[in-house]
């Protein structure tokens, strides 16, 4: 199946989470917002001086310059200026509320101070360096909309409207249970045989989002009596559930039999990607089901590809990717055509022209998790193409 048409079921399988709460700003950080939010005052409040000066009236000004103004007062940020007295300047920080009448605000290296007053020669423009009320955001226009994952720039512009309380999506639940008799804890000693088990540290790394709460996180045998009980346990607890390993068609691929006989439906098996062909997608109940393959290249690609863009869409990021861009080849390659492959590739910067150039990793192959490491991105080669010349633009996905 082609990958986007993979995608495009998975995602009609999947839908956001309804319940929200309601999380003071500060808890808020990495959390999605559930509903439309409008600005609830004028940004800024008030007219206020955009730099330390002097406001004055313009009116003031007669004649021809220079003109000398008697300085008033102080106002600072903070401060109710009041009234600005006809024929006078008042000394003003930035910040600071804007007095009534003021109609400019001179930068105080304009003027020439002169005991208690000032003298400038060129007049200001009307407006000149004032912030005006609402000029940044007007009271009811469209502050952030659902769907936005709330950092640091969206708790600004929230926090600055004076929105002590958020309504955040609640965290998705995500079950993994990675299948395998020979897979052992790393740390732990090997028989013979045996492998340290990669998947199941990458993808709790990969769920380590303020979004996603893990609730189940397992190795089991590839026994089907056992990965049934492990596997409905987990649907009946999870928004998702993923599993690594036991979805390709060697004697111990029990999944996808289990996922059938557990009464669950599949959408997806058998995607036109390298790596990652034997991924399927499905449901259990009202759990999404990700049968992610078992070598790990292969299920940290399919991961990127796949999954986190569904786990994005339940849990109601609005864009949930995947992210991508356009860079140029430094160097040839060849690709078997028939299914589109993400080669791992690492960006070397920008040549002369301003073009983004990135370089295929020589090896590949779905077990290569030390060259995965290497790469800070996966370069996206056609299905139908044999091979590509250096400077071809290519699409990458930034890791």
């Amino acid at each position: 199946m082609p990958v986007d048409t993979a995608l495009a079921r998975g995602l009609a399988m999947v839908s956001r989470v309804p319940e929200y709460e309601v999380l003071p700003i500060a808890e808020t950080t990495g959390r999605i917002l559930a509903h439309d939010i409008a600005a609830p005052v004028p940004l800024p409040l008030f007219d206020n001086a955009a730099m330390d000066g002097y406001a004055l009236r313009l009116s003031d000004l007669d004649g021809p310059g220079p003109w000398d103004l008697p300085v008033s007062g102080r106002v600072c940020a903070g401060d109710m200026p009041g009234e600005l007295p006809k024929g006078c300047a008042l000394r003003i920080l930035t910040g600071a509320p804007l007095p009534v009448g003021a109609d400019a605000v001179v930068a105080q290296e304009e003027v020439l101070r002169t005991g208690q007053g000032i003298s400038l020669g060129k007049a200001p423009s009307c407006g000149q360096h004032i912030r005006r009320r609402g000029d940044d955001l007007v009271r009811g226009a469209p502050l952030l909309a659902a769907g936005r994952v709330i950092g640091p720039r969206e708790v600004a512009a929230l926090a600055g409207s004076g929105l002590g309380d958020l309504p955040v999506n609640r965290r998705l639940r995500v079950a993994i249970l990675c299948s395998g008799n020979e897979l052992v804890p790393p740390g732990q000693a090997l028989a013979p045989g045996q492998i340290w088990d990669a998947n199941r540290a990458m993808l709790a790394a990969a769920l380590d989002q303020p979004w996603i709460t893990r609730i189940g996180l397992s190795v089991c045998r590839d026994n089907p009596d056992a990965l049934q009980a492990a596997v409905k346990q987990a649907a009946g607890r999870a928004d998702i559930v993923i599993t690594t390993g036991g979805v390709s068609v060697g004697d111990e691929d029990h999944m996808t039999r289990v996922i059938t006989d557990l009464g669950g439906r599949i959408e997806v098996m058998k995607l036109a990607m390298k790596p990652g062909k034997p991924l399927s997608v499905g449901k259990l109940g009202d759990a999404l089901w990700l049968g992610l393959p078992g070598n790990p290249v292969a299920a940290y690609v399919t991961w990127h590809v796949i999954g986190q863009v569904l786990a994005g869409r339940m849990a109601g990021v609005a864009d949930p990717g995947p992210r991508k861009s356009l860079a140029a080849l430094s160097a040839p390659i060849r690709h078997k055509p028939g299914r589109c492959e993400l080669r791992p590739a690492r960006m070397l910067g920008y040549d002369a022209r301003g073009v983004q150039q990135v370089i295929c990793l020589e090896q590949t192959g779905s077990h290569r998790i030390a060259q995965l490491a290497q790469a800070d991105a996966l370069v996206m080669i056609p299905a139908e193409l044999g091979q590509m010349r250096a400077g071809d633009l290519v699409e990458i996905m930034p890791l």
